[in-house]
């Protein structure tokens, strides 16, 4: 009798268990399908209002894709609609975060410094008045100037990284590196130079080699304007009155570091989960990626290496918006949420107004 009371109190107990875990799970589902249809709504309206052509959003929770979907086209004329895990879209800044995994693994290797001059790696860079570093360089404190006039609709062939630096090596530096911050993305063609020489290999294979095959992104690749590229989106702009309008032809590379790749929000949700399971780079250098920098009087950038520091629910994020000539993309990760969030348009110039933020407090109600 006592053997059968027990095993009917355990047999009671964990079908309570089971019951219970079941509930959970079936409110969890309704909790989220209600992020899911209210994120849709939201973004249905954001693409109305805003007029564009083609966006993507993917979200993942601990890991795992959580919302993947599309909305409009990726080529208009063609009716082409856009499918999260294949459109490729100019993802713009957001590259420079790729780049940043780059140069922690060699950091991580052993095979870089961030405090030495530029010229240790890359020898043929004019000396300035001073020494310039790649940590200053991937912080924007280093004052190599931004785009100039029309540079950002350059349409011209550049066959290589070291070419790309014709741009701007000859010019003065803007202040005494580290003393401000001036966003610049000509400093991570720099950056993109010192990668090829530590790692004896070119820039564009390195990243290929290195970050996106041993996370599967598949899709992403840099943009070459002069070849056919599968499943890329066709890119647009709006007119004076905001009629859409084919964007100018440009060609990218001469920045791939800095905003040179094409991808799908799936695979930029692959890279942000790889960088918060610390599967491209040691958990040290994700923090020192993340960590934002200073100015020589002590004053915080609100950028790391790469990555930007944001408020957001749930706490703090990382990441980076991307501008391009026919793109516009937000990607974030927060640690504590365990969470990333990728969103790419085909339109020029797009303010998200926080969208990405709005759909990720959904998520986390």
């Amino acid at each position: 009798h006592k053997i059968y009371d027990r095993l009917t109190r355990h047999l009671r107990l964990d079908t309570t268990l089971a019951v219970l875990f079941t509930l959970c799970l079936v409110s969890l589902g309704i909790a989220q399908d209600k992020a899911i249809d209210r994120s849709r709504s939201l973004v249905t309206e954001f693409v109305k209002e805003n007029n564009i052509p083609g966006l993507s959003i993917t979200i993942a929770q601990k890991g795992v894709i959580t919302w993947s979907e599309g909305f409009g086209y990726a080529d208009l004329e063609q009716q082409v609609e856009v499918i999260p895990s294949e459109t490729k879209f100019r993802i713009g800044s957001v590259s420079k975060t790729l780049a940043a995994t780059a140069i922690a693994q060699l950091v991580q290797a052993g095979k870089l410094d961030l405090d030495a001059p530029i010229q240790q790696y890359v020898p043929s860079f004019p000396r300035k008045k001073w020494d310039i570093t790649i940590r200053q360089l991937a912080g924007h404190l280093a004052g190599i100037r931004h785009y100039r006039d029309r540079e950002y609709l350059l349409n011209e062939k550049f066959m290589t990284v070291e070419d790309g630096l014709e741009i701007f090596k000859n010019d003065t530096l803007l202040f005494q590196p580290g003393t401000q911050y001036s966003y610049s993305s000509y400093a991570w063609n720099l950056i993109s130079a010192a990668v090829e020489n530590i790692a004896g290999q070119d820039f564009l294979g390195y990243m290929e080699q290195n970050i996106f095959a041993p996370v599967k992104m598949h899709a992403t690749v840099p943009d070459h304007q002069d070849s056919v590229t599968l499943h890329r989106t066709r890119f647009y702009t709006l007119g004076n009155d905001n009629t859409v309008l084919n964007a100018p032809a440009v060609d990218n590379s001469y920045k791939w570091a800095g905003g040179g790749f094409l991808s799908t929000t799936e695979d930029l949700v692959r890279f942000g989960n790889a960088i918060l399971q610390d599967k491209l780079v040691d958990a040290d250098g994700v923090k020192e990626l993340f960590a934002p920098q200073e100015t020589s009087n002590g004053e915080s950038t609100g950028y790391g290496i790469g990555w930007r520091r944001y408020e957001g629910p749930g706490g703090v994020w990382y990441g980076h918006s991307g501008g391009s000539v026919g793109g516009t993309t937000y990607f974030i990760v927060s640690p504590q949420e365990d969470m990333v969030v990728a969103i790419v348009s085909n339109l020029s110039s797009v303010n998200y107004d926080g969208l990405h933020f709005k759909i990720a407090g959904l998520f986390l109600r």
